[in-house]
């Protein structure tokens, strides 16, 4: 028996010296394997994680949250209170949910009337003019209660000349569409159905209650280890330990789920996970449909043309008045040729010669912060500028951080994107950035400018949300102007966009409203300067797009220059 034993211990002894001389002949070998490789290795584990990421059950009927982040400061919540009554939208009238489509606002059978003018139908630049709009639903019926989501512009194709209305709801199935008329000649009125009122209600819903139906994931790395989950600003702490992400400074939340294997501490980025699928109703599908219910026309009921004639010395004296009527009718500016003319005390230069915009920026540090929206202005300067170069900084495509430099005019052009939520394809958590932070540590000044849109990725959460976001920037921004009062503090608004079913979901028109109308109430009175994206989008007679064309784009770069130099 002890032969048999002798006879194993020496085997298994040859066998593990063997193992160990192939393992150190080979180690060079294993420690110089081509870096590609193990990159590709790591993306196809990285894959296949993703693949099987765990969503988290949130329950249907129940808050997402009861506290996105820290309690407010009573001042705060009074604030955030009176911001969110300045945007509360009609509610649905009861019942309205169990509603057949043939019910509902049809845009088709719907219509609006140019109202007369002091009883003429006669216009002069300066005036006011109203259409009236009657909403109807499918069966041709009249609608008693408001609550549509409805767009109204000014155009003259021949003119290239447009300028956004203000709609008024009246709550009963009627609507105002008041224009100022800022040019003479030809103007046509366009209104436009975006959401029915019940297309809405299910909006505020999906906003209010489900706003993980954008969903985050985060990889977790240690060697060859690695795992993927879920990230959101709120996540269900019954089903899975989390990692808590909460900016120090700000107190701005974001967890992840922890990893089985991993610590919390081996997070290496962040990415937008995907967008959840089957979050409405059959029924509810059907108030959101492309060219039936969303962006449609409404058509007169008579003409929708007019002839503006010149101003006449009544409407000249009106103008000039030093007691203007309160809530006069006041739109940020209007097209004419395809230029952008600001309304008020602005004025708008044209940069049409490069040398101007060199000049301009010459000896200036551009910082830009945000969206997607404000990098196509980066990407524009620098398509613009012969003389700035982009810096590599090996930063990942469409994602950044970016800088370009020029060295003959001293020229520092930077963008970077705003802390999460951001949907961007992958960001390093090390490049996670909260603007007010990154504000914090400007030193400011005359050279500096600061241009900021930060709207797109919030459509998705309550509105106080963004409210908190805003407060923590707009704090920042009045501690760097505190330090450097002459530095150039620039806001990009949101903007219109092409919607179809999946898009209204997520990034309606009507959502990006009602947070354009809290970021200007909330910089209102301080010392910024607003670049009117909404309007100008609207005014323009090209096609609705998140990120707007080109001539849309010269023109908000125009207006920025202008403000850098007046």
């Amino acid at each position: 028996m002890c032969r048999y034993l002798s006879t194993y211990a020496f085997i298994f002894l040859f066998l593990a010296v063997s193992g160990l001389i192939f393992l150190l002949c080979n180690i060079y070998t294993v420690e110089n394997w081509n870096c590609h490789t193990i990159s590709d290795l790591y993306q196809l584990q990285s894959r296949i994680q993703s693949a099987f990421v765990d969503l988290p059950t949130f329950h249907r009927n129940r808050t997402f949250c009861a506290h996105l982040g820290q309690k407010p400061f009573p001042e705060d919540e009074l604030e955030e209170r009176y911001l969110l009554d300045s945007i509360a939208w009609p509610g649905p009238r009861p019942g309205s949910a169990t509603l057949a489509l043939r019910q509902t606002s049809d845009p088709v059978h719907s219509l609006f009337a140019i109202l007369p003018n002091r009883g003429r139908m006669e216009w002069h630049v300066g005036d006011e003019l109203e259409a009236l709009v009657q909403m109807h639903d499918f069966q041709g019926r009249p609608k008693h209660y408001g609550g549509d989501f409805l767009l109204a512009r000014l155009h003259s194709p021949e003119l290239g000349a447009g300028v956004a209305g203000k709609v008024v709801d009246h709550k009963n199935g009627f609507y105002s569409a008041m224009f100022q008329l800022p040019w003479a000649g030809s103007a046509q009125v366009e209104v436009t159905l975006v959401h029915s009122s019940e297309a809405v209600s299910v909006l505020r819903r999906l906003r209010e209650e489900r706003p993980d139906r954008v969903f985050f994931k985060s990889l977790f790395r240690l060697g060859f280890l690695s795992e993927t989950t879920v990230c959101n600003m709120c996540l269900p702490s019954d089903q899975h330990p989390v990692c808590n992400y909460t900016d120090l400074h700000t107190g701005e939340p974001w967890y992840c789920y922890k990893p089985k294997l991993l610590s919390c501490d081996t997070r290496i980025n962040h990415a937008k996970g995907g967008y959840l699928k089957h979050l409405i109703t059959n029924k509810e599908a059907l108030l959101f449909q492309s060219g039936v219910n969303i962006k449609v026309h409404v058509h007169a009921s008579g003409p929708d043309r007019i002839n503006v004639l010149p101003p006449s010395k009544e409407v000249e004296v009106e103008n000039h008045s030093m007691n203007p009527q309160p809530g006069k009718l006041a739109p940020s500016g209007y097209f004419y040729n395809d230029s952008w003319r600001p309304l008020g005390d602005v004025t708008m230069r044209q940069f049409n010669d490069l040398s101007d915009v060199t000049q301009c920026l010459k000896d200036k540090v551009i910082n830009m912060y945000g969206d997607s929206t404000v990098r196509q202005w980066f990407e524009y300067l620098i398509a613009l500028v012969p003389g700035l170069k982009e810096f590599n900084l090996h930063s990942p495509k469409n994602v950044g951080p970016f800088m370009a430099v020029d060295s003959t005019h001293n020229i520092l052009l930077r963008y970077r994107c705003h802390g999460p939520p951001i949907r961007f394809s992958t960001v390093l958590s090390s490049e996670l950035r909260y603007v007010s932070n990154e504000l914090d540590g400007l030193s400011g000044g005359p050279d500096t400018v600061v241009v900021l849109s930060i709207w797109a990725h919030f459509s998705t959460f309550p509105v106080d949300v963004y409210i908190r976001r805003l407060r923590h920037i707009r704090r920042a921004l009045l501690r760097l102007l505190d330090r450097a009062p002459g530095t150039i503090i620039v806001i990009r608004s949101g903007n219109l966009q092409a919607l179809d079913q999946e898009v209204s979901l997520f990034n309606s028109d009507w959502y990006s409203l009602q947070l354009d109308e809290v970021l200007r109430s909330m910089f209102k009175g301080l010392n910024v300067l607003l670049v009117d994206a909404w309007q100008m989008s609207l005014a323009h007679h090209l096609p609705h797009a998140l990120h707007p064309p080109e001539v849309i784009v010269k023109n908000m770069i125009d207006m920025l220059l202008s403000y850098v130099c007046p």
